[in-house]
């Protein structure tokens, strides 16, 4: 039997195009709903889970005014190419209205243009940065993390695995446990279930994790509140 197991937005657009006969098990941190008629009954031969990265945006910022109480200008760094980080940029841009930050949105399309992103950054003499997570900036994530701190920009990032590699601060869905519930949905279909049947799932569990290692490095204070909040203190 075959079957197509995709990640990220990329991989959703390729897999509608590549068929409607072999069944796609999809992993992605955005809306689904060019792919699947609903997350409780998706129809057809997709299925799969999401990370809903976009709906924490907001949240994330909230966790860098803290980090940085005297924060005013953020820039936000993100993959145009990816059609889910323009709406996930406009939930920034509410939140950031609500704290009474000023946002500018710096674009990489592929890992060649991160550096001048960067170098924009620098220019704009921004505060703190917030990365849009896609498969782009997961791909780089040493890289980013090693610019921030070269910089000396305080950076909050989409999943724990930005902070393991010596980003700041991370907040979002385990990629661990969502790689294994797609493993199971895999296995399901293997056995005889149909796509169509099986929900949309979303995270049950989410990560803050905190390099306190970063954070020294940049002369920050974490609050101690933050600290209790993680579920992992990097030292």
């Amino acid at each position: 039997m075959d079957l197509l197991l995709v990640a990220g937005d990329q991989g959703l657009r390729a897999a509608k195009e590549a068929t409607a006969a072999i069944p796609i098990v999809v992993v992605a941190c955005d809306p689904l709903d060019s792919l699947v008629a609903s997350i409780a009954r998706p129809g057809g031969k997709a299925t799969g889970l999401t990370c809903i990265s976009s709906d924490l945006a907001g949240k994330r910022l909230q966790m860098l005014k803290e980090l940085v109480p005297a924060l005013v200008r953020v820039a936000v760094l993100y993959n145009p190419e990816d059609r889910n980080k323009a709406p996930e940029y406009k939930q920034v841009e509410e939140a950031a209205r609500s704290l009474n930050l000023t946002l500018r949105a710096f674009e990489a399309r592929s890992s060649g243009e991160i550096d001048s992103a960067f170098a924009g950054i620098v220019t704009y003499r921004a505060q703190a940065l917030m990365t849009l997570a896609d498969a782009l900036m997961n791909f780089n994530l040493k890289r980013l993390a090693d610019l921030g701190m070269k910089n000396q920009l305080p950076a909050i990032y989409g999943f724990r695995e930005f902070a393991d590699a010596g980003g700041l601060i991370s907040y979002g869905a385990s990629l661990h446990w969502t790689f294994r519930r797609a493993a199971s949905y895999v296995d399901k279909i293997f056995r005889g279930a149909s796509p169509s049947d099986l929900p949309i799932e979303q995270p049950t569990k989410f990560e803050l994790v905190i390099n306190l290692k970063t954070a020294k490095a940049l002369d920050l204070d974490v609050p101690w509140r933050l600290q209790q909040l993680a579920d992992d203190v990097i030292e």
